[in-house]
């Protein structure tokens, strides 16, 4: 099987906090063991990225690789709020109408499109972020971009991997990114995923 799988993200797609390069590096690495199969796995995580800024490259970096399958884990960077949550980076009516148009630019290559669910953060020190005292993460407003990704996987039938309830606090280096035991686990939760769903 020749098969070309790309991922779609922010900073924790990209693998920061991790010398292995993420959960998606370790994808990549193990699928390469795979000597009956030809599977590229393709990291396309920029940090800080959310719906607003995936929309602007998704179509040119769909075209340029011609996938068979596309994971999507955005959203985020899109539940932070600047100094108040009544100040959303995206809102989530936003949000929703980028993750639909997601899906239907993603619909031009593939059938295979898979959600990656967000993790949670470890809020002590995420409320504020530690570079940016005006930025802030919590669990609640994350749970409801999580749970709208959920929704609408549901409603266009499409995968969803859960996350939120995967990691703990002993999981994440800055409060927000995976360190290497968080990165392993997600790994394995989304190899399992893939090879359950017959993607790999």
């Amino acid at each position: 099987m020749e098969k070309t799988i790309n991922v779609f993200g922010d900073s924790i797609i990209w693998g920061a906090s991790d010398d292995l390069g993420g959960w998606v590096n370790r994808l990549r690495n193990n699928l390469a063991q795979d000597q009956d199969n030809y599977l590229k796995v393709y990291n396309l995580g920029i940090s800080g990225n959310n719906s607003d800024g995936l929309l602007k490259r998704f179509n040119f970096e769909n075209e340029f690789r011609n996938p068979n399958t596309i994971i999507i884990a955005i959203g985020i960077n899109d539940s932070q709020y600047i100094n108040s949550k009544n100040n959303p980076r995206v809102s989530l009516q936003k949000f929703e109408s980028n993750l639909l148009e997601l899906i239907n630019q993603a619909k031009k290559y593939t059938q295979e499109i898979i959600f990656i669910g967000l993790i949670k953060v470890d809020e002590k020190k995420v409320m504020p972020i530690q570079w940016d005292s005006t930025k802030f993460y919590d669990n609640e407003n994350i749970f409801l971009y999580n749970e709208k990704i959920k929704e609408i996987c549901k409603n266009n039938e499409l995968m969803f991997v859960e996350m939120f309830d995967l990691l703990d606090e002993s999981d994440l280096d800055d409060g927000l990114h995976p360190n290497t035991k968080g990165h392993e686990k997600m790994f394995l939760r989304v190899k399992y995923f893939l090879k359950e769903n017959k993607i790999i």
